[in-house]
């Protein structure tokens, strides 16, 4: 996580392109488009072949979340729009590709984890099927912290007490409570997630002031640790929740003031762990995990850039880590056009559950989320799959909301602004989808485009602006969708 500043700074920003609004948390029957949630009948909007090839599409808005509308037509001869405005024109060129897709997800996180295994039946398997069934939202791409967090109960790693060089006493029973069942639970209603863990900290002992809160890595450890992270491996594996990759660290250079689990690494300090420990390590143990680096903001851009250009480190390490704190998105492609076949990974994006915009803010995180798809990320995963209504469990000074907020005692369900953003990508947005190329002179209107395996294509346009009617064009044809202010649309066509 950043740190409160930043993340604070970040969601004010962000909130300056909404209008305000008073926030209300209410329950889904009363709030949101009843026509997708657990419990309500379901409308299933026409598909491709049903409308003879016609496009299908969704809409959120301030009076609709992800509504299914009538599908539209494309007209080869369009004419012109009525009152255009400048940069109202997408222009779609499907034939240029760029990166392929792994996939959408959150964080389980010990506080997600824990709400999610309050929920009681049949509730719970009704969330469980719609946040993770490949016909749902189809999350699969999912984080988890690697010992505690600030979103935990309590301060843990898997070798706490004084120094263990040997790891004799390293265990994941903390996580056998309720993290690695509720993991579980969601591979069973979909095999293909992938999950990859990023530590907050090491264990206290191996760092200068014998905290997991605060402090920096001691280079007298590095091998210990990085045996640490072979053993986190293989007793999930054994446990039954494969790690398909680690970030070395989470925010690799802030210690957040002591204030809660973290820990600063030099470039150096991790350089030498990865070339020297936990490189070979995996090699010589045909450990398949890949090794991610920087988890943390675009801004840093550069630290990346310095490592990949040493030989021996980009020999083991496979992808870039981004937050979306500081910085710009376009600073991803900075790293990308000197270094193409590095994979870049959108990892953390935290909403607040004080935010008065916490239930409306989809195009805030669409925007973002077309940003760093459009620099050649390769998944988008949020921050806490849910807290309870308070933010928490949570240590330190800040509390993070969550994509949803579950009221364990009442089994309350509430979506947030975030959540609605999701459904627009990952309901249709396809594991080997290829991004190919958009383009529009607009400034308030984003958009991103992809092709599935199956050759759906799949548009997304961001109205941060007023409303407004986009004409979109493609091999010929136009197409003219109506938004509202702020507003989402998703166009799925054959």
């Amino acid at each position: 996580m950043s740190s409160s500043t930043t993340r604070r700074d970040f969601l004010v920003r962000s909130a300056l392109s909404l209008a305000a609004v008073p926030r209300t948390l209410t329950s889904d029957a009363a709030s949101t488009n009843a026509a997708i949630l657990p419990g309500n009948k379901k409308v299933d909007p026409p598909t491709a072949t049903e409308t003879g090839g016609k496009v299908a599409i969704w809409i959120t808005d301030r009076q609709r979340r992800y509504a299914p509308l009538e599908p539209l037509d494309w007209n080869s001869s369009p004419g012109k729009p009525e009152n255009p405005r400048p940069g109202d024109t997408i222009v779609l060129a499907p034939a240029r590709k760029f990166q392929d897709v792994l996939g959408f997800g959150g964080c389980f996180s010990d506080a997600a984890c824990w709400v999610l295994s309050k929920l009681r039946q049949p509730t719970r398997a009704n969330l469980f099927h719609e946040l993770f069934d490949p016909s749902e939202m189809g999350f699969n791409v999912c984080r988890m912290s690697i010992g505690a967090a600030d979103s935990a109960a309590t301060v843990y790693s898997f070798d706490e007490g004084p120094p263990d060089p040997e790891l004799a006493r390293f265990s994941i029973d903390h996580d056998r409570a309720y993290i690695i069942p509720v993991m579980k639970e969601a591979l069973a209603v979909n095999p293909e997630i992938f999950y990859f863990g990023s530590p907050w900290s090491p264990p206290g002992w191996m760092k200068w002031n014998g905290s997991m809160l605060g402090g920096a890595m001691m280079r007298q450890y590095l091998a210990p640790y990085a045996k640490y992270f072979l053993k986190y491996i293989q007793q999930y594996r054994d446990a039954g929740v494969p790690i398909r990759a680690i970030t070395v660290q989470n925010e690799i250079d802030t210690d957040q003031h002591g204030l809660m689990p973290a820990c600063i690494w030099s470039q150096e300090c991790e350089n030498e762990f990865v070339i020297d420990h936990l490189g070979p390590l995996f090699q010589a143990t045909g450990t398949q995990t890949e090794i991610w680096t920087l988890d943390h903001n675009f801004e840093l851009w550069g630290r990346p850039a310095s490592q990949f250009g040493n030989a021996e480190f980009r020999q083991y390490v496979k992808g870039i880590a981004w937050h979306p704190y500081r910085g710009d998105p376009s600073m991803i492609s900075r790293v990308h056009n000197e270094f193409p076949d590095v994979k870049m990974y959108f990892t953390e994006g935290s909403t607040d559950y004080n935010d008065p915009h916490y239930l409306d803010d989809w195009n805030v995180w669409s925007a973002t989320y077309t940003d760093v798809l459009r620099n050649w990320c390769r998944c988008v995963t949020a921050w806490n799959m849910a807290t309870d209504q308070n933010g928490r469990p949570n240590i330190g000074p800040y509390a993070c909301g969550g994509m949803m907020i579950i009221n364990p005692d009442t089994q309350e369900v509430i979506r947030s602004g975030q959540y609605w953003t999701f459904a627009h990508y990952s309901r249709h947005v396809r594991r080997g989808a290829r991004r190919f190329d958009s383009q529009s002179a607009s400034t308030d209107m984003k958009h991103v485009a992809f092709e599935n395996p199956d050759g759906k294509k799949v548009l997304v346009l961001t109205n941060t602006g007023a409303k407004r009617t986009v004409d979109v064009q493609s091999d010929g044809n136009s197409l003219r969708v109506p938004l509202e202010e702020n507003a989402l649309a998703t166009l799925v066509w054959d």
